[in-house]
């Protein structure tokens, strides 16, 4: 794959379809690297007219990793990060958005379709209101508003992401930690099987293995922040996709991240969790096609894919987005308040208030 020079680092692309059609930029997540965008999302984008862009974000793959400064050590990072301290934060989620637009300049790309997943929509929303002139839509999948107010993650997940990462030598941990990892965000209505779970993180972990860089990124976004106020700028089409299952980031981010982009698209597929399921993907596609057209037009007609397998429980895959109630600010929906809170969830609540107020 092609390596680009951009905003000071060198970032690994791939890029499917003719140069001359639109360009989807799609940006990954957590120590997520490219290939975790699926080729068969790609593939499928490109065949319905446009030029498809995935690439490894800073301190992953095999895109340029930060080494400056000392190490993160985990939990003196996230208390630095709650007692609003950022010594420990190399670079911010506004750097990485920077980079994904030095990689439009080095491949002479004046205006681009971004869509981001999870840390990913983070990005491709700064992009959106730091760079406005660059974007033709934005799809933001499975991410967040930053609003601190939000419900946490589940614990499960906690424990997961707080556990030690195995060494680089022990493949058989990392495999087991990385199917893990699938099995716990995966999505009840569309599972995937351990083989196949094992033959992604395998690859993964062949190409590159670099859990430092996602202690960085995870400090990128826990200094992000509150970015209500600058969605609430962006005047390009845009869609919201959430998982209704998400155990990471709740589906009540999707809801607020609709609720403050002016104009947006919500669509809340059930079943699917904190990932792209294979069978998801025609449905994905269309929510990214439909948002580019409504900015650029409509393009050839693409063939039609083949229909995916009904989920584990009868039900339809995409709910028509709910209605939400505004706050009296104005700022985010108003949700009902969960009937028990585990104490996890309280500590969490509670920190992120703090956070909140020292910002303030």
């Amino acid at each position: 794959m092609p390596k680009a020079q951009a905003n000071g680092i060198e970032i690994e692309y791939e890029s499917f379809g003719s140069e001359k059609d639109e360009t989807i930029l799609l940006i990954m997540g957590l120590g997520a690297q490219l290939t975790q965008w699926p080729i068969e999302l790609c593939r499928d984008l490109a065949a319905r007219g446009y030029r498809v862009i995935r690439f490894d974000n800073r301190d992953c793959g095999l895109s340029t990793h930060i080494e400056r400064g000392r190490a993160l050590v985990w939990p003196d990072a996230v208390l630095s990060l709650m007692q609003g301290k950022s010594a420990f934060v190399p670079y911010t989620l506004g750097d990485m958005a920077a980079d994904a637009v030095g990689l439009l300049d080095a491949l002479h790309i004046e205006r681009a379709h971004i869509a981001g997943a999870s840390m990913g929509g983070m990005i491709a929303q700064h992009v959106a209101f730091d760079f406005p002139e660059r974007v033709l839509s934005l799809t933001s999948i499975m991410s967040s508003s930053g609003n601190p107010m939000l419900p946490p993650a589940r614990p499960r997940v906690y424990s997961l992401f707080l556990s030690p990462a195995p060494p680089a030598h022990d493949t058989q941990a990392i495999v087991a930690r990385g199917v893990k990892t699938y099995e716990i965000l995966g999505s009840p209505g569309f599972p995937t099987d351990r083989e196949t779970l094992r033959e992604w993180v395998t690859r993964d972990a062949a190409r590159a293995y670099y859990p430092a860089g996602v202690m960085r990124q995870m400090a990128a976004v826990m200094a992000d922040g509150d970015r209500r106020a600058k969605l609430r700028t962006i005047a390009v089409p845009a869609a919201v996709i959430h998982g209704e299952d998400d155990p990471l980031v709740p589906v009540a981010a999707g809801l607020d991240t609709a609720a403050n982009i002016p104009g947006s698209e919500l669509r809340v597929m059930q079943g699917m969790g904190h990932e792209m399921p294979l069978p998801l993907l025609p449905a994905i596609a269309d929510a990214i096609v439909e948002t580019a057209e409504r900015a650029t037009g409509r393009k050839r007609v693409a063939p039609k894919p083949a229909p995916a397998p009904a989920p584990a429980f009868p039900l339809p895959v995409i709910d028509a987005a709910p209605p939400v109630a505004l706050a009296p600010d104005a700022e985010a929906p108003v949700f009902d308040a969960p009937q028990k809170e585990t104490r996890l969830r309280q500590w969490w609540t509670k920190a992120r208030l703090f956070i909140s107020r020292f910002k303030n």
